[in-house]
């Protein structure tokens, strides 16, 4: 058997590329915050021609553009861009785009041009007010990066989006969630799900010291890229917010591995109903109702999972059971890369929505 053949499939096609000039009715965004999901959102729009639809009107970051620029062009994860990355004024060009650049550290709506979505990256939403800026500037919705108590709804790409109403200030919840509120949902409409345990195998985060350092939960503390670290996750939470009975019978563990990027879930489930004796084809018919769940058969390791959009891979091999009604599923999450191909696509969800 193959690799599933999925990719990341934007929610709306979008307009074709016509060429270095945007037209006036293409996708604006902008994205405040230019870490790793900042950068990493801007290396899809770029590299692949499905988004050249997309203008970035306004990136934000309080580091100076010459770091902003130097970061983008080389990344320890995804290699050098294949494009020339320039300074000119306050702008970085690239390739034939060139993208206005600010350092504000607190945003108002006078300094922001006016988009579709504005794509809140910084991590750092610490209150309704912060989580409105962007509206304040004229954007019809707000998409944050993360978790947060301060958004409208906390909506994940095939598990939830029918929720979503007319939020204008949406959470796209954590990577870990994005991976296994699909995967739940599906199997529990298929088969039903009595009680789940699912563990995160995370990489490493700059959450992390790189040597032992004071951190509020003390496993953390220790060097993040020498040891296995057990600890919780936000996704035990955000579960319970997106699929309030599927969480309610759920628990989430984590471990902190030294790994650069790509993470892993291990599930097991109790189910409802018995198992068919063709699983694998079972498996495959429900994942394949996805969007945003692929898989492989092949033996991959984590490094093989680079640049993946998909939400989750399943790894069909290492599905296991357990009489008839107990099941194992392990499967892969580039959690930088398929997270941020996830944005995009509730970007694009937002501005059709609000699209005249």
């Amino acid at each position: 058997m193959k690799d599933s053949e999925k990719t990341n499939k934007p929610v709306e096609a979008g307009h074709p590329f016509d060429g270095p000039n945007f037209r006036r009715n293409d996708m604006r965004v902008v994205i405040n915050g230019f870490g790793r999901i900042g950068r990493t959102i801007l290396r899809q729009l770029l590299t692949d021609p499905a988004h050249q639809d997309i203008d970035v009107a306004l990136i934000n970051d309080i580091a100076p553009l010459e770091t902003c620029a130097y970061l983008f062009k080389y990344d320890s994860t995804f290699g050098p861009l294949p494009f020339d990355v320039t300074i000119e004024g306050n702008s970085l060009r690239i390739n034939n785009r060139l993208i206005p650049f600010s350092d504000k550290a607190e945003l108002s709506g006078a300094d922001l041009p006016a988009s579709d979505v504005f794509l809140e990256c910084t991590g750092k939403v610490h209150s309704r007010e912060v989580a409105e800026r962007g509206s304040s500037s004229g954007a019809r919705a707000v998409l944050i990066s993360g978790p947060s108590e301060f958004a409208d709804r906390a909506i994940v790409l095939g598990a939830n989006e029918e929720t979503l109403g007319d939020a204008r200030i949406i959470s796209n919840s954590s990577c870990t969630t994005n991976a296994i509120a699909p995967l739940l949902k599906l199997i529990d409409t298929q088969f039903g799900i009595e009680a789940a345990h699912v563990s995160t195998i995370h990489c490493y985060t700059s959450s992390q010291p790189m040597v032992d350092a004071p951190r509020g939960d003390l496993a953390r503390s220790r060097a993040g890229a020498e040891s296995m670290v057990p600890t919780t996750t936000s996704a035990a939470k955000e579960l319970t917010k997106l699929l309030p009975q599927i969480g309610a019978k759920t628990s989430v563990a984590a471990v902190r591995v030294p790994s650069l990027s790509v993470s892993a879930i291990d599930a097991t489930l109790q189910l409802s109903s018995a198992l068919p004796d063709a699983l694998d084809a079972a498996i495959l018919q429900t994942i394949d109702q996805s969007a945003v769940i692929g898989c492989t058969n092949d033996p991959c390791v984590s490094r093989d999972m680079r640049e993946r959009p998909e939400s989750l891979i399943l790894a069909l091999p290492e599905t296991q059971t357990i009489g008839d009604r107990q099941l194992r599923l392990f499967g892969w999450y580039d959690n930088e890369w398929g997270f941020s191909a996830r944005m995009i696509d509730m970007a694009r969800l937002l501005a059709k929505r609000h699209a005249p």
